[in-house]
């Protein structure tokens, strides 16, 4: 329910203009002068003022000029007997949303009250939006690695270098390459990304480069290509190793003549394009397996900045993980949760296959279903280390379980230490996704994201073995 504050020194009107507002289910407030006035917008959050102009103690444009000083984004609506049209352009421009004269029209009223209020709930949602698009997270965390990160990107980023960015999936490749583009001579222009993995090989080339109007079947109309879209700016081509060896060499083109051709053209673009571009793949080994070209490599290495895996860096998890507690408590409009010191101590030594996203949607998931202070329990109970939430285990905890096996909650008890659950849960977790993919290594190590010779070594260490009937 909007809440709206009536500042008129007439009674009458006060009386009147509340009794309507509430009629309309409207939580409705109102004082006889603005000096009052202005105390309860500072004590008090409202959706809407109604102001009179002429009052003693304060002038309704002195409440408006200071009332928006203190809360920029309030809808103030004002009110006279006295109306002029100079004196509704005076009200516009010290930032009134509206002028009504006395005595209000009713329907004019309303309309101008809910219109007032629409464009209020409006500005919030795009300051909300803006600030969820368009800030650039920091690059968080103090280990040895991510300084040297931060400092590479620093050396690098004013340069016209083009930049390979590796490390595992959700590692935070994509920050880098923003960062990159942040802190260029380029940041004023646009910084276009594209996913070679998500586009389909047969589209790629139209994605980068774009098409003449009946260049294939499907082509109704000319497309501009991202490498026209980033013009004067920053190109990102994540997942690179994923790209058609077709496309590469027309990108490898594009790097060497700083020149493109549409799909289905014939005249030459020039293009002025700074690549960066990232992989979660040996691009060294699929050159070995003649899926990327060795030639493109070159080009695009001129800088290399490796992303290191959450688990290479726990020390920073505690740095992380409060910074996004406090956004996504921020954006749920709730206060800031806390986590004991055995809760961080378990998320620092959890495996985190999934990387900083895994570690994000975990303390999203934390602050949803943990109470105030996040317990070390909960933080093991909610770490979804098979595939599934763990919330029946954490529930029959809570509600004096037995901690048995029976009904699908882990047993606890059988774990000397917190190492001995992690490696069982590690092993149980790559063990499903083997037998869910057929023991096909390959695809089990691109399902959760870590290298093959990666996967090899956690087979090996836990003595997993395909079983045959």
């Amino acid at each position: 329910m909007a809440k709206l504050l009536i500042i008129d020194d007439e009674r009458a009107i006060r009386s009147t203009l509340r009794e309507i507002l509430e009629y309309e289910n409207y939580e409705v407030e109102d004082i006889d002068n603005g000096v009052d006035g202005l105390d309860l917008i500072k004590k008090k959050k409202y959706d809407l003022v109604l102001c009179d102009i002429k009052m003693n103690k304060m002038d309704g444009m002195e409440v408006l000029e200071q009332a928006l000083a203190y809360s920029p984004d309030l809808p103030f609506i004002m009110i006279s007997g006295h109306g002029t049209v100079e004196t509704a352009i005076e009200a516009s421009k010290k930032g009134a949303f509206d002028f009504i004269s006395k005595p209000p029209d009713l329907n004019r009223l309303l309309i101008t009250v809910r219109n007032a209020l629409d464009r209020g709930n409006l500005v919030t949602e795009t300051k909300v939006l803006k600030r969820r698009v368009s800030k650039t997270r920091d690059i968080l965390g103090s280990s040895e690695n991510i300084n040297k990160i931060k400092e590479t990107i620093e050396r690098v980023a004013p340069t016209e270098a083009r930049v390979l960015i590796t490390g595992a999936n959700g590692s935070g490749k994509e920050l880098v390459a923003r960062w990159l583009h942040e802190k260029s001579n380029r940041s004023e222009s646009p910084l276009i990304e594209v996913n070679c993995a998500a586009i389909p090989s047969e589209l790629i080339e139209s994605e980068l480069f774009g098409h003449e109007k009946g260049s294939f079947t499907s082509a109704v109309k000319q497309r501009i290509g991202k490498f026209e879209l980033a013009n004067g700016g920053t190109l990102f081509l994540d997942e690179i190793g994923d790209m058609s060896l077709s496309a590469q060499a027309k990108v490898l083109r594009a790097l060497q003549e700083h020149k493109i051709t549409r799909v289905g053209g014939e005249k030459e673009l020039e293009v002025n394009v700074r690549v960066l571009a990232a992989t979660n793949k040996d691009l060294m080994k699929e050159i070995e397996d003649g899926n990327f070209r060795m030639d493109l490599y070159h080009r695009l290495n001129v800088i290399n900045i490796h992303v290191p895996h959450l688990t290479e860096r726990r020390e920073d998890i505690p740095e992380i993980a409060m910074s996004f507690l406090e956004d996504i408590c921020k954006d749920y409009g709730m206060p800031v949760k806390k986590i004991s010191e055995a809760g961080m101590v378990a998320l620092q030594n959890l495996p985190w296959t999934g990387n900083v996203r895994e570690l994000h949607n975990m303390i999203e998931r934390l602050i949803i279903l943990s109470d105030k202070i996040i317990s070390e329990h909960e933080v093991i109970a909610f770490a979804n280390p098979g595939g599934g939430t763990n919330i029946g285990a954490a529930n029959h905890s809570h509600n004096g379980g037995n901690n048995g096996s029976s009904g699908g909650v882990t047993n606890y008890d059988k774990f000397t230490n917190f190492q001995d659950y992690k490696d069982h849960a590690e092993r149980e977790f790559i063990k499903f996704k083997l037998e869910k993919n057929n023991w096909n290594v390959s695809k089990t190590a691109d399902d959760i994201d870590i290298q093959r010779s990666h996967l090899y070594s956690k087979i090996e260490k836990f003595g997993l073995k395909r079983v045959t009937e």
